[in-house]
């Protein structure tokens, strides 16, 4: 009984020694490193065994020269023997610090010793077997084993202070450190990376596993928040799976399929189900990671794959125009000795294609047509049309001498689009009803039955032109609009403009107008008539109808007066008189090898002509309005002036016995020539006699005539072309001519280039 309790209180002492004894501390020397955590450090030796006991750590945060550096952050030792070392005192400063054991410490070659600090870096991975895939987040099976590894910046610390056991939680909750019968503690000391053995899983439960290394109890950083990150991994039995993205796909499509089975290994991917003659299965798409190089076979619908670490893997299948719509069934098996299989079904179904054509469906020669459409069948789509004479199985619609369709890019939306100019098809097509294909293949109408497509009917005009002037006669110095429509869509009409002696050009040489036609298929040019003798000219205005072989549609034409274009013989039309220019001219683009239309305009140029009607005698103090009728444009200013004829000098102390108006009048629209008005404000006006003067700016044109202002009733003008007014001033009288409207002479006037009469305006004034 004695030695029993003797035994229990040596066990009791020995149990007490182990629970106060302090572990050994850690020396430090110069030059050594030290972790942000570790507690109980000998420093002594770093600071040189200071005679206080104590010391204080210094780090820079600039060093200017071997003696000389900024102190960045110090801590203080109290006792170099028993040293804590603190996140909180180090912070983010880690790297060399310096030992001083008294001030000052901006000299760093002062210091006693060098000790680097570094905070404790710690990284866990899951490897499979001895290789480098990770395998975290993935899936293994039981045929595989695996590995832990940390690596670390820890490898300084002494043997017993750098242990960490890796804690493995199973899928049923519990946690572990030793897995599979592998112990799980590494020692980090001496190395960067440390790894545990091999753990085969051939009897692990499957399921999802979660580690995490942790600091054993008694190591430097024990309890001290540096465990490693987690990972995770699933253990799978290792059965063999294939899933397809699709059950049903469009041809000219891809889609993939997942194969599932163990880790890393090797698998036969093939396509089972046959195809009739001319088609093709759908076909592994080379150059995938995981297909084994050289292994797929001549049809292109098999091939040896490796699944991951994870044991998946994801293999990507094409089909296009040539892939048989049908149900494919695409298997997955182990290569030889294996029993394990698996398949799945994808079912490929041909594709469409649409068509349409933009605007209404009836278009002129020369108008561009966008078709647009769909097409899910192919990455391309082909072109062609049917119409009057044309090739009954089609023609290419930019060259219609082509039986070949037009071919255009799919976009990767499965929609296209073709501007076609309905002018440049090489050979010209007449006006009628077309079909326009939209083809999944490279096929003609007579074997459409192997290909998906779509049809749109467009209706196709003649382009036409039509074109005025702004009036049928315009006096010379007034401009001359021609306006009109273009259909079909050119960028410009042409015109030809033909009088006596007249070719387009004042120096005798030809010239043509291209004015640009709007969006609206408007177009508009105005004519100088400043520098063009009165007479009477003809205009022909050309519609190119989409041809641009020459410098004005068909034709080619130079400033020195030459005609020429296909079919038809050159022609010097400065060589001939005007009439015969012009003629010359119809004839060649009358002529059947040139698809230009046109429309002929004629306009006559008047000497300018302006009157004033009769005015008679104006009542003093009244308002009266002067009239008058000119050949001028509707809408010019013309400036109208009314002064008294007893403008003189007069004395300082007498009244003005002057007075007037003066303003401007706006030509308007008349019955054969035009009209204009200015209103008299005479309230002012003192008995006497007066000069109206009318001037056009534009043209220079002047005309005059004089009234008298009189006491009461003024006296009724008679109807006709002189007024007399007896006054005791002396009287002025104005005899106007009235002007007899021109009557234009037609295009054959032109031909027998018949002049015009000149018209005399005669103003009289009697002394």
């Amino acid at each position: 009984m004695k030695s029993m309790t003797k035994l229990m209180i040596v066990a009791m002492i020995l149990a007490a020694a182990l629970v106060v004894a302090p572990a050994a501390a850690r020396s430090v020397s110069n030059g050594d490193t030290i972790y942000v955590g570790e507690d109980d450090l000998d420093v002594d030796a770093l600071f040189g065994s200071p005679a206080s006991g104590s010391g204080t750590l210094v780090w820079y945060s600039s060093v200017s020269s071997a003696n000389s550096a900024t102190v960045g952050k110090t801590i203080a030792v109290a006792d170099v023997s028993d040293f804590d070392l603190t996140s909180a005192a180090v912070g983010s400063s880690t790297g060399a610090w310096y030992a001083f054991t008294g001030a000052p410490f901006t000299d760093p070659t002062a210091a006693a010793g060098t000790v680097l600090v570094e905070t404790p870096s710690v990284g866990l991975d899951v490897l499979q077997g001895t290789g480098t895939t990770s395998v975290d987040g993935k899936a293994v099976t039981r045929g595989q084993s695996i590995r832990f590894e940390i690596q670390h910046n820890v490898g300084t610390l002494p043997s017993g202070d750098a242990d960490v056991e890796i804690r493995v939680t199973t899928p049923a909750g519990g946690t572990v450190t030793t897995f599979e019968g592998v112990p799980l503690n590494v020692d980090l000391s001496g190395t960067q990376k440390a790894d545990t053995g091999l753990v085969a899983l051939s009897n692990a439960t499957t399921g999802t596993y979660t580690a995490q290394g942790v600091w054993k109890s008694g190591s430097a950083l024990y309890d001290k928040g540096y465990s490693t990150n987690s990972v995770t991994f699933e253990v799978t039995t290792g059965s063999l799976a294939v899933t397809a993205n699709k059950d049903t796909v469009i041809r000219n499509n891809a889609f993939t399929v997942t194969v599932t089975g163990e880790s890393s290994k090797g698998y036969l991917l093939n396509v089972t189900t046959s195809v009739g003659a001319g088609y093709y299965t759908p076909t592994i798409v080379p150059g995938q990671i995981g297909v084994l190089a050289g292994s797929i076979n001549a049809d292109g619908n098999g091939a040896i794959i490796n699944t991951t670490a994870g044991g998946t893997r994801t293999i990507e299948f094409n089909t296009n125009a040539s892939t048989d719509a049908k149900t494919y069934t695409i298997e997955v098996k182990e290569l030889a000795p294996g029993d394990k299989s698996d398949e799945v079904k994808v079912k490929v179904e041909a594709g469409a294609v649409t068509v349409t054509a933009s605007g209404t469906g009836t278009y002129y020669i020369g108008e561009e047509i966008t078709l647009s459409g769909t097409n899910t069948d192919n990455n391309d789509v082909y072109i062609f049309m049917t119409g009057p004479n044309l090739d009954r199985d089609g023609v290419n619609p930019k060259n219609v001498t082509d039986t070949t369709p037009y071919q255009v890019d799919v976009e990767a939306d499965d929609t296209w689009s073709f501007k076609w100019n309905t002018a440049d098809t090489t050979r010209n097509i007449d006006a009628g009803s077309y079909t326009i294909y939209a083809v999944s293949k490279n096929v003609n109408k007579d074997k459409l039955s192997d290909a998906k497509y779509d049809t749109v009917s467009v209706s196709l005009r003649s382009g036409f032109i039509s074109a005025t002037t702004s009036g049928a006669t315009v006096a010379r110095g007034d401009d001359l609009t021609l306006s009109g429509t273009a259909q079909g869509n050119p960028d410009n009409v042409f015109i030809w403009v033909f009088g006596k002696n007249y070719y387009g050009s004042l120096g005798g040489g030809l010239d043509v107008l291209s004015p640009s036609v709007e969006s609206d298929g408007t177009f508009e040019e105005d004519i100088d008539t400043t520098d063009l003798a009165a007479g009477q000219y003809f205009v022909v205005v050309q519609h190119p109808m989409g041809v641009t072989t020459g410098n004005a549609g068909s034709i080619t034409w130079t400033p020195a007066g030459r005609i020429s274009g296909s079919g038809i013989n050159m022609v010097q039309l400065t060589g001939l008189q005007a009439p015969a220019a012009a003629a010359a001219l119809i004839n060649a683009l009358d002529s059947p090898n040139i698809p230009d239309t046109y429309v002929k305009l004629t306009f006559v140029v008047d000497e300018p002509q302006l009157f004033i009607d009769p005015i008679g005698d104006k009542a003093a103090g009244s308002t009266f309005t002067i009239t008058g009728t000119t050949n001028l444009a509707v809408g010019e200013t013309l400036n109208v002036e009314v002064t008294s004829a007893a403008f003189q000098p007069g004395q300082k102390t007498e009244g003005s016995t002057f007075s007037g108006a003066g303003g401007s009048a706006i030509i308007q629209q008349g019955d054969g020539m035009n009209t204009w008005s200015f209103e008299v404000d005479g309230t002012s006006f003192n008995v006497d006699q007066y000069i109206i003067t009318v001037e056009s700016i534009d043209t220079g044109t002047v005309a005059t005539a004089v009234f008298n202002v009189i006491e009461g009733q003024p006296t009724t003008q008679p109807t006709g072309e002189v007024t007399e007014t007896p006054t005791e001033t002396e009287t002025t009288t104005t005899t106007t001519t009235t002007a007899t409207p021109t009557q234009s002479p037609g295009f054959g006037a032109l031909l027998a280039l018949a002049g015009l009469g000149a018209v005399a305006f005669l103003v009289l004034r009697r002394d």
